[in-house]
């Protein structure tokens, strides 16, 4: 029996998401997380066939999650899921390691194709996707800016987007001010910005938060 572990911070999402993939795919062994740190902890104490990801979650993003998992079980499948659109997020994460990527806001029979290609030792990509990373290779130059962006960089930059100060970011992500204060002058110097209104002006005009 395939043993399948969900990440996300909603408990009516991993509900929804074991009975639709027990419905379509039969009986599967469930594990769940609400956060990055006890998936993590999931990933590293037990055996495990695929893991479903949400890319935004409390603490740590589920790309910096996605990162330590590579680290630790190279050979462990990841399925990123996320309300964020595709263009913005899925190359960034199909290039950390992910397996695929697939949006809450498709239709269910999406995500069980997804799990069941991923499943048989496939990758996932719609073919949205696919259009986009064939473009990213004849215009890397002309990438957005927040494309040069590290997972990190780029977690700081949407966190002070939705309002977020450098205290509560250090918080949130366990490091000090003074580490979130270097990542905040490293983002503001890459995107060629000056100011957090600039920087929180674009993160919104590019649908980066909500």
């Amino acid at each position: 029996m395939k043993r399948v572990l969900i990440a996300d911070d909603h408990a009516l999402m991993r509900k929804g998401l074991r009975e639709t993939l027990e419905d379509e795919l039969g009986p599967m062994t469930f594990g769940e997380a609400d956060n990055a740190t006890q998936a993590l902890e999931l990933v590293w104490k037990s055996k495990w066939d695929l893991v479903l990801l949400d890319i935004n979650m409390e603490g740590r993003s589920g790309l910096e999650a996605l990162e330590e998992i590579r680290k630790a079980r190279p050979k462990l499948p990841v399925l990123i899921l996320s309300m964020y659109p595709e263009q913005d997020f899925a190359v960034r994460a199909l290039k950390a390691g992910a397996s695929g990527y697939v949006s809450k806001r498709l239709a269910s029979d999406e995500l069980v194709a997804a799990v069941k290609k991923v499943l048989e030792g496939g990758r996932y990509i719609s073919p949205a996707v696919a259009d986009q990373l064939a473009a990213d290779l004849n215009r890397e130059s002309h990438a957005a800016p927040h494309h040069s962006l590290s997972n990190r960089e780029f977690q700081i930059m949407r966190m002070i987007a939705a309002g977020k100060t450098l205290k509560e970011i250090a918080a949130e992500l366990s490091i000090s001010v003074k580490t979130v204060g270097t990542y905040h002058g490293r983002l503001l110097a890459k995107m060629a910005m000056s100011s957090d209104i600039e920087l929180t002006r674009y993160a919104l005009a590019n649908k980066l938060v909500e």
